[in-house]
């Protein structure tokens, strides 16, 4: 196949556009910060898990709390009843009675009290456990957030550079002539489509080409349109191929 040294040329543009074609549109579907995502998404599940627990542990801390509270109350109410009656009796059984009432009363809300200190040291830890579970998982939405907006913005960037290359790329194509940007991108569609040849070395797969191939290329004319025999690309040549 012929082509003017000056078309070749112009797919060295095509094949640099398309590059950053590729890379973009990569860029703009996978960016880079998507991973990150995908695991602050699972940590804070794993989170949000953990949190559920501590505040079921802490409603129980509070349900049994009150219900100590409750009896001790009711403990009170009776001491306060037996109190009145042992003031008002006269009754030397019925007192001694009312005495060791009182006085097991005062034992249970003694062992009640215990408890309730108890419990309110376990409640007292289970609030700083929520505490602190809480702010794990606002720090996780932090960077959730963070690196949410870095991933937009990633995408946009990406997508603008896409954008432009794209446009660029049209451009340039609409100057090569057809039957040679067919080949191209024939070729194109499974690697990169050319490279200039610098310095006996393929622009597109960098493989310094044998001795043998670079005797063959020496005897294809200008506007012959010759591929790499490694990669397939066409090797535009240049004044700097060391031919």
């Amino acid at each position: 196949m012929k082509a003017r040294p000056a078309d070749q040329l112009l797919l060295i543009d095509l094949a640099r556009l398309d590059g950053t074609i590729r890379a973009a549109d990569t860029a703009r579907r996978n960016p880079p910060q998507g991973a990150r995502v995908t695991e602050l998404v699972a940590q804070r599940q794993a989170q949000s898990a953990e949190l559920t627990t501590l505040l079921g542990d802490r409603d129980d801390a509070r349900a049994e709390l009150a219900r100590l509270e409750s009896d001790v109350a009711l403990v009170d109410a009776r001491a306060a009843r037996d109190t009145e009656r042992l003031a008002a009796t006269s009754n030397v059984k019925e007192a001694q009675g009312l005495e060791h009432e009182l006085a097991s009363l005062a034992a249970r809300k003694s062992a009640l009290e215990d408890a309730e200190l108890e419990i309110m040291e376990r409640l007292e830890a289970a609030d700083a456990a929520v505490a602190a579970q809480e702010a794990v998982i606002a720090a996780t939405n932090d960077e959730g957030a963070r690196v949410s907006a870095e991933g937009k913005a990633a995408v946009a960037g990406a997508t603008a550079t896409w954008e432009s290359a794209t446009r660029d790329r049209a451009a340039i194509a609409e100057r090569v002539p057809g039957d040679l940007l067919a080949v191209y991108d024939r070729i194109a569609a499974r690697g990169v489509g050319a490279g200039l040849l610098r310095a006996r070395t393929c622009g597109a797969c960098h493989m310094v080409l044998s001795g043998t191939d670079l005797s063959s290329l020496r005897q294809a004319a200008d506007d012959d349109v010759v591929t790499c025999p490694e990669c397939g690309a066409i090797l535009v040549r240049t004044a700097e191929s060391g031919l």
